[in-house]
């Protein structure tokens, strides 16, 4: 079933009313764009956490800094904003500043499918104030992509290393270009992970479901940034002329009012699976599915 709640609003069904307690509230956001996205998640992310009452944040800051790549002082902006666990993808490269940090903060994520000697780490586990403890996993998808190691390997991988570090639930950001390879990861993985939230393409899917095995999957979040105004985030012109040229231009996050994409996920603390996932576009619209 699907329901467009009222904006701000916190009551769906009586799923949501009754045994709070036994259930964790797990806000994923999309692609944070440049200036405003950042801007946006500062001044709207701690009114929605307490209105949908979160317990976790997770957003992809692959592209806060200017539009592409993540430094030091944009990743700390993305923290002191609300944001507990900051996700990624190719453009985490783009500024050699954030690899001693991706080594040093455990909740600083890039795809676990790079190699080894990389810097950082693909996983993490993070610890609610209840002790419910919430894995993490980043993967990058291999389709139009650059060549990375296989992601549906990785993903086993993973979930063996977030099991032994006692994970309860696992959600997987899969940092990827084509919707195909998307949802094959959601069905490979389906049963083993809460969600499987899809990132990079910077617009939100209408495909939100939760299988009856308990795994929510959303093939694109959407992003953090300007949408109106913009193509993808970054200012239109350049884009367009680009596109009609063929000739290389730079790129530039767009000015305007910018708005937040993501998913609100509920899981059972109980088995880890997931109950429901929400769209959030201002206002979060709710799927039932199990």
């Amino acid at each position: 079933m699907a329901q467009e709640l009222e904006s701000g609003g916190t009551t769906g069904t009586g799923a949501y009313d009754t045994g709070r307690e036994a259930r964790a509230r797990i806000l994923c956001l999309g692609d944070v764009v440049g200036r405003p996205g950042r801007h946006a998640l500062r001044e709207r992310l701690p009114n929605l956490r307490r209105e949908l009452d979160v317990d976790l944040v997770i957003a992809n800051g692959e592209n806060a800094a200017g539009g592409i790549g993540l430094t030091p002082p944009t990743f700390r902006e993305l923290r002191e904003a609300g944001v507990d666990v900051v996700t990624s993808g190719n453009h985490i490269w783009k500024h050699r500043e954030i690899y001693s940090l991706l080594d040093e903060s455990p909740v600083l994520l890039r795809p676990d499918n790079y190699g080894a000697k990389a810097p950082g780490r693909g996983v993490c586990v993070f610890v609610l104030p209840c002790g419910f403890k919430v894995g993490v996993v980043n993967l990058l998808g291999r389709v139009f992509l650059e060549p990375v190691p296989c992601p549906f390997e990785a993903a086993d991988s993973a979930l063996d290393s977030l099991a032994s570090m006692g994970a309860d639930c696992v959600i997987l950001d899969f940092h990827a270009e084509a919707s195909s390879e998307k949802r094959a990861m959601s069905h490979y993985v389906d049963g083993r992970i809460a969600a499987v939230v899809g990132t990079h393409t910077h617009v939100q899917t209408a495909d939100a479901l939760v299988t009856p095995l308990g795994t929510a999957c959303l093939t694109d979040l959407g992003m953090c940034g300007v949408e109106e105004d913009s193509v993808i985030g970054m200012a239109k012109e350049p884009v367009i002329r680009r596109f009609v040229s063929g000739l290389p231009e730079p790129f530039r996050p767009a000015k305007g009012k910018a708005s937040l994409n993501g998913a609100l996920v509920e899981v059972e603390k109980k088995d880890g699976k997931a109950l429901s996932i929400r769209l959030l576009r201002d206002k979060p619209i709710e799927f039932v599915m199990r």
